[in-house]
């Protein structure tokens, strides 16, 4: 498998101490305090560290979530929301943004950006795996899982617990409905590259592989569509990404389709069809130093050099030259000036974003335990008041350098 994927940023925080003195009455809110401290310290630490599975981050995510649920849920399962939902002030950065944080004092707003970059996670460690040399199934089967596990996060975010937030998110930023779609689409056309390949390995029709490389084409369409409209100095990168990888699915899908038509003995067709995916190659390849020159968040790579990118190359030349020689041999076919409309429907391999939900509210909330919070103790000079211009540290990502011959490159 050889594979390259853009990423952005993981998105960073400010600490957060969740220590209320005088709100917090008894040692049960206390734990619960401490608890929230070192669990979501121990998630931040895991981002980063690369011998953290996706077993490992779903059990250190589950154990912070489900504690947090106690600052956003009311304990009876009524509609009514927690009393300490505005408590704390939380501060997040942006994946496209730098380093200057939004901030909202609202509980949601840090399970949404958490549960984010939980999302973000799953998208790098697609990425690394994808990375590896000599990739067996079962690990191309969990870049193929992790990535979809990402898009059912990101898809269950913006649905169900975006739109509660009191404060809308501002344009531009990870929280606004264009940026969250194209995370969403971005990780399915990515899970159907990983499909893609597994039907070229498996030697299935070229019928097929044509009408995958068509859809997945698509989507990074639809996704560079989405992001259309925001800020080129933020976004100009990213779409650059989203429309080479579109131009490389439709020369794929064009290259396929060849093949079929060959097979059908439209060996006219077959050569105008190969001849589209090689302009289109040569427009991706274009794309690919545009994006190598193009600032902005995420790697700096030449994806041209990549494996992955000259494979296709080859087979596009490799195959154009065979319809040529048998045009000029047995069919002697017209070539028709226009090329052939694409219009394929996968019937399998298509990638559905996983259902995520985030997990009930831990057992240490009980009755008694928020009655330990008492929120007329508050100090009335609140310190926890937002500061807009703070800025957070940035995360520091691990550097993984592609290894031999994979195609892949990891940020």
């Amino acid at each position: 498998m050889t594979h390259w994927f853009h990423r952005n940023p993981l998105k960073a925080t400010a600490p957060v101490s969740f220590n209320y003195y005088g709100v917090v009455t008894g040692p049960s809110a206390s734990k619960i305090c401490n608890d929230l401290r070192s669990s979501r310290a121990r998630l931040l630490e895991l981002f980063t560290d690369l011998s953290c599975n996706p077993e490992m981050m779903k059990n250190a995510a589950d154990s912070y979530f489900s504690l947090l649920q106690g600052f956003i849920n009311s304990l009876d399962d009524s509609t009514q929301e927690s009393k300490l939902r505005y408590i704390q002030n939380f501060k997040w950065t942006d994946t496209l943004q730098g380093q200057v944080p939004s901030a909202q004092q609202d509980a949601v707003f840090e399970l949404i950006s958490m549960g984010f970059n939980v999302a973000l996670w799953y998208t790098k460690y697609a990425s690394r795996l994808a990375g590896k040399e000599n990739i067996t199934e079962d690990e191309a089967k969990e870049v193929h899982r992790s990535l979809k596990i990402a898009a059912g996060i990101f898809k269950h975010l913006k649905e169900s617990h975006i739109p509660k937030l009191i404060t809308p998110a501002e344009k531009g930023r990870d929280l606004e409905s264009r940026l969250i779609e194209a995370y969403v689409i971005q990780c399915q056309a990515e899970a159907q590259e990983v499909t893609i390949a597994r039907a070229i390995e498996l030697k299935h029709a070229p019928g097929l592989i044509a009408a995958l490389a068509y859809e997945t084409a698509n989507f990074y369409q639809k996704a560079d569509h989405t992001l259309s409209s925001l800020e080129p100095a933020f976004s100009a990168k990213w779409r650059k990404y989203l429309h080479l990888k579109m131009c490389f699915y439709t020369a794929y899908a064009y290259c396929y389709h060849g093949q079929t038509l060959l097979a059908s003995d439209k060996c006219g067709e077959a050569i105008r069809s190969l001849q589209e995916a090689e302009k289109l190659y040569a427009k991706a390849e274009a794309l690919c130093k545009e994006y190598g020159e193009t600032k902005g968040p995420g790697p700096t790579v030449k994806p041209s050099g990549h494996l992955f990118f000259r494979k296709l190359g080859n087979l596009v030349k490799n195959t154009l030259e065979k319809c040529q020689r048998e045009n000029g041999f047995i069919y002697f076919q017209k070539i028709p000036t226009e090329a052939p409309q694409l219009e394929l429907k996968a019937n399998y391999g298509l990638v559905e974003p996983v259902p995520f939900e985030f997990p009930p509210t831990s057992a240490q909330w009980t009755p008694e335990t928020l009655a330990a919070f008492d929120l007329t103790k508050r100090p009335k000079d609140d310190s926890t008041k937002p500061k807009p211009e703070e800025e957070v540290k940035p995360v520091k990502e691990p550097d993984i350098k592609p290894q031999k011959d994979t195609g892949c490159y990891i940020s």
